[in-house]
């Protein structure tokens, strides 16, 4: 029997873990149960970070941690699922392919920002979306240096007032100083459609997260999106026009295009839609984790969210109940009824809250140590060591807060 699961981000790393720890639990050889893990490399990267300095390092490795488990890597990216024959098709960086047959199929092939067609977005637009996107912005920042003090070369616009664009606006001030000198004055921008900041963080943390803006000096254009960009600057839906040699895109995440080859129904952001123990109910043998489904998390309407928190812990029933299928055990319906946010405000600090009402427990500098924690020890991968490791992928211990 084989198990394959597609993507090494939080949700693929936690079910190959979950997985193999009941194929532990259940003293079943890896021959007898073999599971794969498809990933073009083998590191997670720790994406929540993206919007920090020196992006190249935020990755950690997977290669041992997996052999310690006795879960096979297979080097490629996934291009082709034909889910009636049970294969799977990936491609290497050589241009080899590689097929694997499979008896069940876990799809954490996560997400991709949200793209659309507005004119020199493609050309002038940068991003914290992937690893390569910030380094290229990394790099673009620092190349700054060399520019002359003009054409808004201080400036940085924002596009998309969510958990990204406020995470990467209110870190860009010390990112600046840091590169052009503690005397520069930059200017940073949030430019967002809807008509308050954080629209989906609910009034709770707002006023928070508006004094710390205020704090740093981070404007805000409300009610009002990117029309256009080009080589000096942006010009707005309502009209203005705004210099500035580096726009950021943080508005909006899709499910990645793979999950358009399961033929089954998907919701609005490209998710499939599974059910409680995270199948793709009308597709025999499939299921589907982390930003790449659309889950329910409890009885009360909550569903999950595209974040890592969430993804980690679906990840581990993904992989444990596709696992269970094939060793003839019973699985665990996939809950998650806690949820916390913890959002960073760069040098004004953090805002921590609890629940989907998002009530506020924390500010400033005590929160900002939580997101510390959380950013630099809890979303690691465990160390690789089999009892450990094993260990640390219990679906019902996995993410509690």
């Amino acid at each position: 029997m084989r198990l394959v699961i597609i993507g090494a981000g939080f949700a693929g790393m936690y079910a190959a873990l979950s997985a193999a720890r009941l194929r532990d639990i259940q003293g079943v050889s890896p021959d007898e149960l073999e599971i794969a893990l498809i990933a073009p490399e083998p590191t997670l990267v720790v994406r929540p970070r993206l919007y920090e300095a020196k992006p190249e390092t935020l990755t950690a490795p997977l290669l041992e941690v997996l052999k310690s488990i006795d879960v096979v890597y297979v080097q490629g990216s996934a291009e082709t699922i034909d889910t009636k024959s049970r294969m799977v098709k990936a491609s290497t960086a050589e241009g080899t392919r590689k097929t694997l047959s499979y008896d069940r199929l876990v799809v954490a092939t996560g997400s991709r920002l949200f793209r659309p067609n507005i004119p020199g977005l493609a050309e002038h637009g940068f991003s914290v979306d992937s690893l390569d996107d910030a380094v290229a912005l990394d790099r673009h920042l620092h190349s700054l240096a060399d520019r002359p003090a003009r054409n808004g070369r201080d400036t940085i616009v924002v596009a998309g007032g969510g958990f990204t664009g406020i995470e990467a606006a209110t870190e860009m001030p010390a990112r600046l100083r840091a590169i052009l000198g503690k005397e520069t004055k930059p200017r940073v921008i949030i430019v967002e459609r809807n008509g308050a900041i954080a629209p989906d963080m609910g009034a709770g943390p707002r006023p928070v997260i508006e004094d710390a803006l205020r704090k740093l000096g981070v404007e805000t254009r409300l009610g009002a999106g990117v029309s256009s960009l080009d080589e000096t600057g942006v010009t707005l839906s309502n009209g203005e026009r705004i210099e500035t040699e580096t726009v950021v895109w943080a508005a909006g995440i899709r499910a990645a295009p793979l999950t358009q080859q399961i033929p089954a129904e998907r919701d609005n952001s490209g998710r499939l839609l599974v059910d409680q123990d995270l199948r793709v109910a009308s597709v025999p043998g499939v299921f589907a984790t982390g930003d790449a489904a659309k889950a329910a998390c409890d009885d009360a309407g909550n569903f999950a969210l595209m974040s890592c928190q969430h993804a980690t812990r679906m990840g581990a029933f993904a992989g444990n109940n596709a696992a269970a299928e094939l060793l003839g055990v019973p699985t665990k319906p996939y809950h998650q009824k806690a949820y916390v946010t913890c959002l960073d405000l760069g040098e004004a600090g953090a805002v921590f809250t609890r629940g989907w009402e998002r009530k506020v427990e924390m500010v400033g500098d005590v929160a900002k140590k939580t997101k510390h924690e959380i950013n630099t020890v809890w979303i690691y991968p465990p160390r690789a060591e089999r009892a450990a490791a094993l260990a640390s992928a219990d679906p019902e211990h996995v993410t509690e807060v």
